[in-house]
């Protein structure tokens, strides 16, 4: 997994340099300490996953969540702050995961996997915090779910990947591809981010 952090606090950079050590499947590309720097580096290096803090100098998390939303990269949200404002602002721009950094390392290394198998990862005072302002539109009671559809929705807002409901199902990969695109197309959603997030709000 490449990997790239944009960090302002100089200490937090060197704790999570040295911790990433510890895998062998995490190769720490550069540490940023502002939004611009890691944008610049993306612009020409290929990475895998982006792990930003919010509040930063130049460029904060949220522009670089809008700026990179069209590139082929994961981005995990590492941050303090719980305000739905910002949790809002990057989920509607293709993050694929909000955390907190009072996550031990394990608990942060376990979210970079999760984000890397396509699963959507949030803490749970985040999807409280969600809660408060939906990023998906209200639901419309006319639009109805079929039991299979319900099952997959509810995976998705598990955070299960879509081997995983394939197991769980007992379908193949393709058909959870067509089901979903199927539930985005009903639901009037943009992507597997929205899905979870509307199964949270409406049916946990």
């Amino acid at each position: 997994m490449r990997i790239i952090i944009a960090e302002d606090d100089a200490l937090i950079r060197e704790s999570l340099t040295m911790m990433f050590g510890m895998y062998d499947d995490i190769e720490l590309l550069g540490t940023f300490e502002n939004g611009k720097e890691a944008y610049d580096f993306l612009k020409g290096n290929q990475v895998d996953l982006l792990l930003t803090d919010i509040r930063m100098p130049v460029m904060d998390g949220v522009e670089l969540t809008k700026k990179v939303e069209d590139m082929n990269v994961k981005v995990l949200v590492l941050t303090t702050f719980t305000d739905h404002e910002y949790i809002y602002e990057c989920i509607t721009h293709g993050a694929d995961g909000y955390i907190l950094k009072s996550r031990g390392i394990k608990e942060i290394y376990k979210s970079i996997q999760s984000v890397m198998a396509g699963q959507v990862v949030f803490d749970t005072t985040v999807k409280s915090a969600l809660l408060k302002k939906p990023i998906a539109k209200e639901r419309d009671e006319c639009v109805s779910l079929t039991p299979k559809e319900f099952s997959i929705l509810k995976c998705i807002g598990s955070g299960l990947n879509n081997k995983e409901i394939s197991g769980e199902l007992f379908l193949s990969e393709g058909t959870i591809r067509n089901y979903i695109s199927q539930l985005l197309d009903k639901l009037d959603l943009r992507d597997r981010t929205q899905l979870a997030i509307y199964y949270v709000k409406y049916y946990e």
